[in-house]
């Protein structure tokens, strides 16, 4: 009877064992359940669910890709990218909290936003098919026609993200080195392709995003 109830148990392990990695955050390995507690200070800037709400200058963290996130963390946390706030919030953080904090947003639902009618006219071309004559190419060749981005790629998604918080974004960008995005790969990427817009193009390019679902 002890030889039996061995071998059955010998048997179920594995099984057991997948169970309990079979929650776990496909991209970053995080628990979502635990990252929900973990992510409650975030509660004050990014909102109830994640939609950023609270303020328009502070992004959405809704349904954003897990690892986008946990790399953001990572670059708060060693001043690649420069907000004093988020320099804080991510100092004490390990690296499983970021997995766990990013796999619980990623699994929230966003909200989308309503983009301007004015916008649309001004960006919809640069956003689906960008400008050959001045080198610029099409936001949906990395982020999609959707604006969902591409996650083992670590391109965000951008779809429904407020107006005013990607403004920010595109014009620190734009500031290159001075700004507050950094120096990583996807920072220059985006610091050339922003060095090229103008500020209406950047307005309504925001209001557009917004409204892509």
């Amino acid at each position: 009877m002890i030889k039996r109830a061995l071998l059955a148990c010998a048997l179920l392990a594995p099984l057991v064992s997948f169970a309990e990695g079979a929650s776990a955050d496909p991209f970053t390995q995080g628990d979502a359940t635990a990252g929900a507690t973990k992510s409650a200070p975030c509660v004050a800037c990014h909102g109830v669910g994640g939609n950023g709400i609270i303020n328009p200058e502070w992004p959405k963290l809704a349904g954003q890709h897990s690892a986008y996130i946990a790399e953001q963390l990572k670059q708060f946390k060693s001043g690649e990218r420069r907000n004093a706030v988020m320099a804080g919030q991510a100092a004490l953080l390990s690296d499983q909290d970021m997995a766990d904090i990013a796999a619980s947003f990623a699994a929230l639902k966003a909200v989308p936003g309503v983009a301007s009618k004015d916008a649309i006219a001004i960006a919809q071309k640069i956003y689906r098919a960008g400008d050959a004559t001045r080198g610029l190419p099409a936001c949906a060749s990395c982020h999609g026609p959707t604006g969902a981005g591409n996650p083992a790629a670590f391109y965000p998604h951008i779809g429904g993200q407020n107006a005013a918080y990607t403004t920010l974004q595109l014009n620190s960008y734009k500031k290159g080195k001075d700004g507050e995005r950094g120096g990583s790969k996807h920072a220059l990427i985006m610091s050339a392709v922003a060095a090229k817009l103008t500020d209406a193009e950047i307005a309504a390019l925001s209001s557009y995003v917004a409204g892509l679902q």
